[in-house]
């Protein structure tokens, strides 16, 4: 995810160089009547305990950088890039870094009234609406939001973060609502799973623009194309060809947005993340965030200070 995974490296090898203990950053992003958006760099690792915390209000966070386990009464999880942590106000739950280290965030919280209203309004739920899930995987209907999320972690990019934030919820609700049991209907995915699925999501975000391919992917995790497809599509909710795809979708759309001086084209973005022919990117954009990559760009791009956008 380009810089803003960079700073989570930059954060983990800081922890490194300083031996100190993981530790968890929260940065307040925006703040409104009912709700509120933090950005949340994670540093613990491998080495670091499992820890527990308790949903003070209603929380929906986009995962957009690194993995981590979550566990609690809606279930166990592994959370990668794209996906959405779930969490009920009042909710324990456990956060657990085994399998790699560090993760950022974009989390939203809400108050229980005003989700609720959220909810009625939206003719989602009746009553007070609680997730049955701990998440929800890498979905198209979702990658707009991700990405807007992204966006906004970039200084200079204006954000309407209080619409973001009644997207995701009402977003998050409906996703949530449909088949909600359906990813344990073959039981829980073990360690192991989570740990070749995790490392195959951190090479693929390391470098979306990779020619990754089922096989490469699988012969990285030390398992056979069959066994490793079964695998990542259980613990990711997603095959391994739709997250790469979303990955490099991703990565475009945040180069889209960054502004350095020179105003990239969107052919050599494309190329850049993975994309051999223009038009195929062009359609692939269009179906995952309902724009195409030009308009994307005008409604997202940020400007330095004193340039003039055009």
């Amino acid at each position: 995810m380009g810089k803003i995974a960079a700073q989570l490296d930059d954060a983990l090898r800081e922890r490194h160089a300083a031996g100190a203990h993981g530790a968890l950053a929260a940065r307040p992003l925006a703040a409104g009547d009912g709700w509120s958006v933090m950005d949340m760099l994670c540093t613990f690792g491998p080495h670091d305990p499992a820890f527990g915390e308790r949903h003070d209000d209603v929380c929906i966070a986009a995962v957009v950088a690194g993995s981590f386990a979550y566990r609690g009464a809606a279930g166990s999880t592994l959370l990668t890039p794209g996906a959405l942590l779930l969490g009920n106000d009042g909710a324990c739950f456990e956060c657990g870094h085994r399998h790699g280290a560090g993760d950022r965030c974009v989390s939203f919280h809400y108050q229980p009234e005003y989700f609720e209203s959220l909810a009625a309004d939206a003719g989602v739920t009746r009553g007070t609406p609680r997730f049955a899930r701990a998440s929800i995987a890498p979905l198209r209907a979702l990658s707009p939001l991700i990405a807007d999320a992204c966006a906004g972690l970039a200084a200079g990019v204006s954000l309407a973060w209080d619409e973001l934030a009644v997207e995701l919820a009402v977003a998050a609700l409906r996703a949530a609502g449909e088949n909600p049991r359906a990813h344990q209907r073959e039981g829980t995915p073990g360690t192991a799973a989570w740990s070749r699925v995790a490392q195959a999501v951190r090479l693929i975000e390391r470098a979306p623009e990779a020619p990754h391919t089922l096989h490469t992917l699988a012969q990285a995790c030390g398992l056979s194309d069959f066994h490793f497809l079964r695998t990542f599509e259980r613990v990711a909710g997603v095959t391994p060809y739709q997250y790469v795809l979303r990955a490099r979708l991703r990565h475009a759309a945040l180069q889209l947005a960054d502004y350095d001086g020179t105003r990239e084209t969107i052919v050599n973005i494309a190329f850049g993340c993975g994309f051999n022919d223009l038009s195929n990117f062009n359609h692939a954009f269009r179906a995952e965030f309902a724009m195409s990559p030009r308009i994307w760009r005008a409604r997202h791009a940020r400007t330095p200070a004193g340039a003039q956008r055009g």
